[in-house]
C-alpha cells in the first residue's frame, strides 16, 4: 500500500470513528445497549469515554502503518495536541446531529 492510501485510510478511519460513539447506543459500537428504556441513551461521559478510546485505537493503527510503510518518527507532545482536536473535529457531525439536530426533530 503507497504511504498517500495509508494516510488517506487513516483519515477516513479516523473520521468514521469520531463519529461512532455518536450514531449507536451500543458501547463502543458491539457491546450492550445502553438507555434501551429511557430515551436519552447513552450518557455524554460515557461517549466521550468512548471517544478517547477509539481516539488511541486510531493512532495505534496509524502506527502500525507508519511501521509497515518505514521507520517510526517520535512525536512530541504538539503532535498528540493537534491529532486530539482534528479526531475532536472530526467528531463534531454526530455530535450535532445526537445534540442538536435530533433534539429540534423530536416533538415533546
Amino acid at each position: 500500500m503507497s504511504i498517500t492510501a495509508s494516510i488517506w485510510l487513516v483519515i477516513v478511519a479516523g473520521f468514521v470513528a469520531a463519529n461512532l460513539p455518536f450514531l449507536n447506543h451500543r458501547i463502543l459500537a458491539a457491546g450492550p445497549v445502553c438507555g434501551q428504556g429511557s430515551d436519552d441513551g447513552k450518557a455524554l461521559w460515557i461517549r466521550l469515554v468512548e471517544l478517547v478510546a477509539l481516539y488511541f485505537l486510531i493512532g495505534s493503527f496509524a502506527m502500525l502503518l507508519e511501521g509497515r510503510g518505514g521507520q517510526r518518527s517520535s512525536q512530541g507532545w504538539e503532535f498528540y495536541a493537534v491529532t486530539g482536536t482534528l479526531f475532536l473535529t472530526f467528531a463534531f457531525p454526530g455530535f450535532a446531529y445526537q445534540y442538536l439536530l435530533r433534539k429540534v426533530r423530536t416533538p415533546g
